[in-house]
């Protein structure tokens, strides 16, 4: 997967887990609440239709009472094992949006690696300000902690 340092950001991270395992972290609702969001916020998966054109819709509450709006995305692309696709510059119902904070398309790939998965995210913006208004946000915290909260599910589920 090429990457733009001028419109991507990526992480990359070795999980000591089987792939399938990373895999069923993603793609089972009740396990993707787990460690989508940083704690000790807290995620409910609202619809996680898993084909190219299928809704990705979270919400998020930081004290587990209130749910507010968090992801409302579209997949682009799924293929079961090894790649994961979506933007939240189209929404669950395939309408244009424009999302707060930034718009984006992120690719996940899951390739074996001998400790156990290589786990890649890269987060595709429109143009550059959109890029650095995102790693301002805190883009490597953000998404490297819940990565490091997926590693420690996955790699305790075995």
């Amino acid at each position: 997967m090429n990457l733009d340092r001028d419109l991507d950001l990526d992480l990359e991270r070795i999980i000591r887990a089987p792939r399938a395992t990373v895999w069923s972290a993603w793609t089972d609702p009740s396990r993707l609440e787990r460690w989508w969001v940083p704690a000790p916020s807290r995620c409910r998966v609202e619809r996680l239709d898993l084909r190219p054109g299928g809704a990705f819709v979270t919400r998020l509450s930081d004290d587990g009472a209130e749910f507010v709006p968090h992801m409302d995305a579209c997949f682009l692309a799924v293929d079961e094992l090894e790649r994961i696709v979506f933007t939240n510059a189209i929404d669950s119902a395939w309408r244009p949006a424009s999302p707060a904070p930034v718009a984006m398309t992120a690719a996940i790939t899951l390739n074996d690696h001998p400790d156990g998965t290589h786990y890649r995210v890269v987060v595709r913006h429109g143009d550059p300000e959109a890029r650095a208004h995102h790693d301002k946000l805190g883009f490597a915290e953000g998404w490297g902690t819940v990565a490091a909260q997926l590693a420690a599910l996955t790699e305790n589920m075995q």
